[in-house]
C-alpha cells in the first residue's frame, strides 16, 4: 500500500533526449516523462508540457515565449534549461507568472573554450578545405604553393565578452602566441590582465578593425542581436577572420556571407547559426567557412552522467539562477538545475 505520508514527487517533463545516467538518475529523484523519440517539440506539444508539470526541463531548440508560458497551469515552477542561455526563454513572461528560470553556467566553459580554439586554428589553416581535397581524391601532393594559410601565433585576438568562456579561450590562445585583447560590459580587474597580457578596448568597433581574429563570446539580448553588423564586419582587416560559438543572432549572416563572398574578410569559423537547425545554402557553398553543428559543448564529459545538468534544488529568489548545487527532491518543492557528480 503507497506511502501517503511520503510527499508527492515532483512531476518533471524533459524536451529532449539527455544522456542514459542523467536520466536514469532523474527517474529516480523525479516523476519524469523523458523524450522518447528525441525531436524539439512543437508548440502545441510545449504548451501541453507546461499546463501538466511542476518543473520543464527545455533546451535551446524549445522557443518558450510568452504564449507557451500563458498555458502553464498553476503547479509549474520552474523552467529548468539544460544549457546557459536564455534567450529562447520569455523572462518577462515567466517572472509575471511567478516561474523560476534556472540554467547551468560554467559547466561547459572548457568544452566550448577547446571548440573556440578549434576554429581558430583551424580556419586561418585551411583545415576542411585540405580534408575536403584529401577525401576528394584530388589531392597531388606536396607542393610549396599549395593549400597555403596564415599563421596564428603572434596574431591579435580580439575577444568580444569576456565571461567565463572568454578568459577560457584567451587562456588557450596566449598559450598559442596570440596577443589578447577584449571588449566587455565591464574591464576586468587588472591581475586579470596582467596574467593574461589582455589589453581592454571600451568600443567593439576599435576592437574589430584591428583584430586578426574575432571571436564572439557575449550572450545574446535585445542589445547584442546583429551586433557584429553589416557596418562592422565592412570594418575589419580584409585579412581578418570571424568565429561564432555563442548564437547565431548576434552577427548579421547575410551581411557575413557577403563579406565571406566578395573577400572583404579572409574566413570564419561557425559552431551556430541565426536559423538552427536550417543552416543558409550560400554558407553551404563557401570554402572559406568551417561550419560545425552546434557542437560547443558536446562532450560526453559533461553532458554524461558523471556531470549532467539535471533538476535539483534551489534556494530561492528570481530571474535566472546561477549558483549549481546538489540535486535534490524535497517536500518544498525547492527546484532548480544543477550537476550530478
Amino acid at each position: 500500500m503507497p506511502d501517503s505520508s511520503r510527499p508527492k514527487r515532483p512531476r518533471v517533463i524533459v524536451t529532449r533526449q539527455l544522456m542514459p545516467a542523467v536520466e536514469a538518475r532523474m527517474a529516480e529523484l523525479f516523476d519524469v516523462a523523458l523524450s522518447a523519440h528525441d525531436h524539439a517539440f512543437t508548440k502545441d506539444e510545449l504548451k501541453a508540457a507546461v499546463a501538466d508539470c511542476d518543473v520543464l526541463v527545455p533546451t535551446v531548440t524549445d522557443e518558450i515565449d510568452a504564449e507557451i508560458i500563458g498555458a502553464a497551469g498553476d503547479r509549474l515552477k520552474l523552467i529548468a534549461n539544460f544549457g546557459a542561455g536564455v534567450d529562447h526563454i520569455d523572462l518577462a513572461a515567466a517572472r509575471a507568472k511567478g516561474i523560476m528560470v534556472a540554467n547551468t553556467p560554467g559547466v561547459f566553459t572548457e568544452d566550448t573554450a577547446d571548440m573556440t580554439m578549434a576554429l581558430i586554428l583551424s580556419v586561418p589553416r585551411r583545415l576542411a578545405e585540405g580534408e575536403k581535397l584529401m577525401r576528394s581524391g584530388k589531392w597531388q601532393g606536396w607542393a610549396p604553393s599549395a593549400m597555403l594559410g596564415h599563421r596564428v601565433g603572434g596574431k591579435l585576438l580580439g575577444i568580444v565578452g569576456m565571461g567565463r568562456i572568454g578568459l577560457a579561450v584567451a587562456r588557450r590562445a596566449r598559450a598559442f602566441g596570440l596577443s589578447i585583447h577584449y571588449h566587455n560590459r565591464r574591464r576586468l580587474p587588472e591581475t586579470i590582465e596582467e596574467e593574461l597580457g589582455a589589453s581592454y578596448h571600451a568600443s567593439v568597433d576599435t576592437l574589430l578593425r584591428i583584430s586578426d581574429v574575432v571571436t564572439i563570446h557575449c550572450p545574446h539580448t535585445a542589445e547584442t542581436h546583429e551586433m557584429v553588423s553589416a557596418a562592422r564586419i565592412g570594418a575589419m582587416k580584409p585579412t581578418a577572420y570571424l568565429i561564432n560559438t555563442a548564437r547565431g543572432e548576434i552577427v548579421d549572416e547575410k551581411a557575413l556571407i557577403a563579406a565571406l563572398k566578395t573577400g572583404r574578410i579572409a574566413g570564419a569559423g561557425l559552431d551556430v547559426y541565426t536559423h538552427e537547425p536550417a543552416v543558409d545554402p550560400d554558407l553551404l557553398a563557401l570554402d572559406n567557412v568551417v561550419l560545425l553543428p552546434h557542437l560547443g559543448s558536446a562532450t560526453i564529459d559533461w553532458r554524461g552522467g558523471l556531470r549532467g545538468p539535471v533538476a535539483s534544488r534551489l534556494r530561492g529568489g528570481d530571474g535566472v539562477h546561477q549558483s549549481p548545487v546538489r540535486i535534490r527532491s524535497t517536500s518544498s518543492f525547492t527546484v532548480g538545475v544543477k550537476l550530478l557528480e
